[in-house]
């Protein structure tokens, strides 16, 4: 491959090219991060189909953001090792490979390993993109060109739910991990064109690879200790290893990163009190924004019977107004202080979070579309002046590793937002299902009249009377677990409201922070 600068590229197509490469770029990344939540809607399907509970099911999620994680951090290699042009194009083809083997999967645990490939790749090619995009745009217009980004990368989670939905209900859930691959066939075409490449070399340069497997190893152990604590139990001797072995990892990466000449985190980033604070925010960002877009779509099917298309359709109101939003909170940020619109932000996704804990049952479509419309008015206002506020506070010779650590430290917030999200919907509702258990006594006249009733009406339908007890007491656990599921979900979303307030403390301190290099 012969080498093609972005100056040459810049030259050859003209203004036009910094549009170009902007919809190429985005196209790829868009049908990853697509992929990220169009399985949220699958929950269910994939339960039946293997016959496992949602804690095992929900890896099908987690071990897409895990890997999207780690993998964040290998962008600066990749691009070094093989230009933009090549590791773009890799990317695509690991996605389209992990695609193919997710579709096929006999049992879960291959479904786990395709979901890892497309992980891999989805967490390559964002913060390749957003340099990308960052660099073809002149300094003063960064905010506009965070914006951009903003919109494709938080436009396609958004739906993801609804193009599964409809995969779903049209063909199988099967059919979702092949659905983006439109997409990813256009990226790659364009990438072949528009990226600037560069000559492949033999030698590779260095790789930390101590750091990437102790990352590896502390998110795996971390996230499965989360993931499964509920089913183990939080005690028991394997919770106990894995929280063990993933802080140690965690504490030996980074040890390890401050002591690497070619660290893949930059620790030193993080001394930048700006940045540094704009990473919390992320992280913060990162976990609400995934664990929403995991819980609506899963609450919408299991608790309120939505089809898997009206679930996704939930999200789609939401999704229109953050394509009309974005790009204008892109140009705020370049207008007036990022810290404003960041607290208004936070501080509506807070609210429709809290909205969200008072849904139930009876909670109509209408009302569930306008709490995810708050939602993501809340995130539009918040993505694009977080992320220009991290790029706004290093130089450009930083910008690949600000980039890196930028989109990880939103990725591992998206990760462990989902696991927590799934650990606290399951603790809760054990615990509300063993606390209206308890009252299920012969005092309870709710509960008497009741079984009156499903007694009445199974006579009336000619069963037996040996049987009509027993069929009475199983549709009070069903009601009863029904609505200690509604409880659940209500404690989860009360969580995230929690979090997101507590998040306006790190974008007040962005006050007090002093801008870095522009470049």
């Amino acid at each position: 491959m012969t080498s093609v600068t972005l100056e040459q590229q810049i030259a050859r197509f003209g203004p036009a090219y910094k549009w170009l490469v902007t919809i190429g770029g985005l196209l790829g990344a868009m049908a990853m991060i697509l992929s990220a939540t169009m399985v949220n809607v699958a929950v269910p399907s994939i339960m039946g189909a293997f016959g496992v509970g949602q804690d095992l099911a929900q890896w099908a999620s987690t071990a897409f953001l895990a890997t999207m994680v780690a993998s964040q951090l290998l962008n600066t290699w990749m691009v070094s090792a093989f230009g933009q042009r090549l590791a773009f194009n890799l990317t695509l083809l690991l996605f389209t490979l992990g695609a193919v083997v997710s579709s096929l999967s006999p049992t879960i645990e291959v479904l786990i390993v395709g979901r890892i490939m497309q992980g891999m790749s989805a967490g390559m090619i964002q913060p390749l993109v957003m340099t990308t995009i960052i660099t073809v745009f002149p300094a003063d217009r960064r905010g506009f060109a965070m914006g951009l980004y903003g919109m494709g990368v938080t436009l396609a989670p958004s739906f993801g739910p609804l193009v599964g939905g409809l995969t779903i209900d049209a063909i199988s859930w099967r059919h979702i991990f092949l659905a983006p691959l439109p997409l990813v066939a256009i990226a790659f075409a364009m990438g072949n064109v528009l990226m600037p490449s560069k000559k492949f070399s033999r030698h590779l340069p260095a790789f930390d690879w101590t750091g990437f497997i102790l990352l590896a190893m502390a998110l795996v152990c971390l996230m499965a200790g989360v993931g499964n604590g509920q089913r183990w139990g939080w005690e028991s001797d394997g919770i106990l290893w894995l929280f063990a072995i993933g802080l140690t990892a965690t504490a030996a990466f980074i040890f390890a990163q401050s002591r690497s000449a070619q660290p893949l985190l930059d620790l030193t980033l993080f001394l930048n009190p700006r940045f540094a604070a704009a990473m919390v925010i992320a992280f913060v960002f990162g976990a609400g924004n995934f664990a929403s877009n995991y819980a609506i779509p899963v609450f919408t099917q299991t608790v309120q019977g939505f089809s898997a298309t009206n679930a996704g359709l939930v999200l789609l109101p939401a999704g229109i107004l953050l394509v009309l939003m974005i790009p204008f909170s892109g140009k705020l940020a370049d207008l007036v202080p990022e810290q404003y619109p960041i607290m208004v932000g936070v501080a509506v996704f807070a609210l429709a979070a809290f909205l969200f804990a008072d849904s139930d049952t009876n909670t109509p479509f209408f009302m569930m579309a306008l709490f995810a419309i708050a939602s993501r008015l809340g995130l539009g206002l918040v993505m694009p002046n977080m992320g220009s506020v991290a790029m706004k506070s290093i130089s450009m010779e930083q910008l690949n590793q600000g980039a890196g650590a930028y989109n990880f430290t939103r990725q591992l917030g998206g990760a462990f937002g989902v696991n927590a999200l799934v650990m606290v919907i399951e603790r809760r509702t054990a615990f509300h299902a063993d606390a209206m258990a308890a009252t299920q006594t012969t005092s309870n006249s709710f509960s008497a009249e009741l079984m009156d009733k499903v007694e009445r009406l199974l006579s009336e339908s000619g069963v037996p009377e040996a049987v009509r007890q027993s069929g009475a007491l199983e549709y009070l656990q069903t009601v009863i677990q029904a609505q200690a599921w509604t409880n659940g979900f209500q404690d989860a979303f009360l969580v995230i409201c929690v979090v997101f307030i507590a998040a306006l403390v790190p974008a007040w301190l962005l006050r007090s922070t002093k801008t870095g290099v522009t470049g």
